[in-house]
């Protein structure tokens, strides 16, 4: 029996669960914003969604940076834990690739993170490039306290960028990290006053817009992609992506402008 192809991806993002996404189209960013007062949790629908949100803000000309921030005095205590008992193994399984999207969106994502940053909430925000946190910030990944791991690549990210013996004490102890030590573990790009967390927010979008992103992207697949390989293929991955970038139209602007000693105006090309 034929029937007429169908997509469900209308439909899923229709009514978006527990966020909001912003654009401003002036200093091209988006800004995918949780509101579930008072704690933000993250349920299964929006794990979907927030993972084609960002599929489509990939795809969106008029956005050079996406910002993951979160209403209120909380950015997320975590998951819906007992929407974990009503999923199959195999979907639970397959949980990472959602929270993986900002990883995979070839343009700059900041997370801006203040009050609990827990479980699932974490895994998404150590799944963006930049992590600038409040002093009010705690971060962790409790999932041991309810007998289970990370499941959305937590604790491997984690592994990656703090080392075994750093994750081994978050993720065997539950252990919980603030602000200041987020920071120095590695794991925060800043860590500033409670007060002042959208305005470096917001510095750091408009330093990385003032780049060109096309280089942006280069570099974000390169490290992404390099991190997983030896110094060698590394090196090799790095060299190609330069080699390309060459023949750019941005990088014959960036040294036009470097020899007039003038701010560059990169186009992307």
């Amino acid at each position: 029996m034929k029937r007429a192809f169908r997509s469900t991806v209308a439909s899923v993002v229709e009514r978006l669960d527990g966020f909001r996404v912003e654009i401003d189209t002036e200093r091209e960013r988006a800004d995918v914003v949780l509101h579930r007062p008072p704690l933000n949790i993250v349920r299964m629908p929006e794990r979907d969604q927030l993972r084609l949100v960002f599929e489509e803000l990939d795809r969106d000309a008029e956005v050079r940076i996406v910002v993951l921030r979160a209403e209120g005095e909380h950015f997320s205590s975590g998951g819906e834990i007992p929407g974990f008992l009503e999923r199959s193994p195999e979907h639970v399984s397959e949980l990472a690739r959602n929270v993986a999207a900002p990883e995979r969106c070839r343009k700059p994502v900041v997370a801006a993170i203040r009050g609990y940053c827990f479980g699932v909430a974490f895994e998404l925000c150590l799944a963006c490039d930049f992590r600038v946190v409040s002093e009010t910030a705690v971060v962790g990944l409790p999932e041991q306290r309810i007998g289970m791991i990370p499941g959305s690549g937590g604790s491997i990210r984690l592994l990656h960028m703090i080392g075994i013996a750093r994750t081994k004490d978050m993720v065997m102890r539950s252990r919980r990290l603030a602000g200041p030590e987020a920071l120095d573990w590695g794991i925060a790009t800043a860590c500033v006053a409670d007060g002042e967390l959208e305005c470096a927010t917001d510095a750091l979008v408009d330093e990385l817009r003032g780049f060109s992103p096309l280089a942006q992207r280069a570099a974000k697949d390169v490290l992404n992609t390099a991190q997983h390989t030896t110094l060698q293929a590394g090196i090799e991955i790095e060299g190609n992506a330069y080699g390309r970038l060459r023949s750019s139209a941005d990088f014959r602007e960036g040294v036009a402008s470097f020899v007039e000693k003038r701010r560059p105006a990169f186009t992307g090309e």
